[in-house]
């Protein structure tokens, strides 16, 4: 079972929800130690002084701000406590505002809210008006001494609390080199748009992607372990360079729909045979 990260509760006007929060998301990435190749041993690395070149106790390390070039203020753990934000342990929420009018740019790290036998009613009452309303609340929370702004989320039948960036860590892309918007040829548009209705679909289904990289180092690493031999290396096919983008894309709604004409005859394949046992049992 799941074990709370933090428990407190979510306030707006004056509703209290009691609540915990627990973890929505994993990380599939694999980790890796650097070892010494001759004997495998775990390679370490020491604290040491840029000045005099020798290692650096941990008691003898202390935090700098560098505010111009080799210039520093140096911040003891006072100095934080004093600025620490108060750890009210609540999710204050400030204000609504429709999902759409939030750039997706701004969410950052989703986790689950999950109401004490206390709150039940008033956490399904704020779910329910969020979901029939299209709104999310933007709040202020304290995690571990951190504040953060967040918004809570409907998600079916629980609500998510989502930490956002603040406004300033968001790099605008006006340094950027980008086309206009204006001029595109109207038979380019056009064929564009084609490839993409090919090549949707009614609903994401995130089950059917596959972490192919991850599968595949791990496949690796039980086979090295194994001692068993390890599979070649895959030839990628260069890509051919774009001479006529009409031509391309015209290519591509071909493959799209060659592609989506033989899914379509797998899963009638498929469900033949069950057809004709459903009539044979029936018979």
């Amino acid at each position: 079972m799941a074990h709370a990260i933090w428990s407190g509760a979510i306030n707006f006007g004056l509703v209290t929800i009691p609540v915990k929060l627990f973890t929505a998301v994993k990380s599939d990435e694999l980790s890796f130690n650097l070892l010494h190749k001759k004997d495998e041993g775990r390679i370490k690395y020491e604290r040491t002084c840029s000045v005099d070149g020798k290692p650096v106790p941990w008691d003898e390390i202390v935090k700098g701000y560098e505010y111009e070039k080799g210039q520093y203020v140096i911040l003891t753990d006072e100095d934080f406590k004093k600025v620490n934000p108060e750890a009210t342990q609540s999710v204050d929420i400030l204000e609504f505002v429709e999902l759409d009018k939030i750039n997706p740019m701004y969410f950052d790290k989703p986790y689950y809210l999950e109401p004490t036998k206390q709150g039940r009613h008033a956490y399904a009452l704020l779910r329910e008006a969020l979901s029939t309303s299209n709104r999310v609340a933007i709040a202020r929370v304290v995690i571990r001494t951190k504040e953060y702004i967040a918004a809570v989320k409907p998600l079916d039948d629980a609500l998510v609390l989502e930490l956002m960036h603040w406004a300033s860590e968001i790099i605008e892309p006006g340094s950027l080199e980008l086309p206009d918007r204006d001029n595109l040829p109207e038979a380019e548009m056009k064929m564009a748009k084609m490839l993409i209705d090919t090549m949707s679909v009614d609903e994401f289904e995130p089950d059917k992607f596959a972490n192919r990289y991850h599968d595949e180092v791990l496949a690796m690493i039980e086979a090295r372990a194994n001692g068993q031999e390890l599979p070649k290396a895959k030839k990628v096919a260069p890509r051919a360079k774009v001479v006529n983008l009409m031509d391309v894309l015209a290519q591509s709604l071909e493959e799209s729909k060659k592609r989506r004409a033989s899914s379509n005859g797998r899963t009638a394949s498929q469900d033949k045979p069950a057809t004709k046992r459903r009539k044979k049992t029936a018979a």
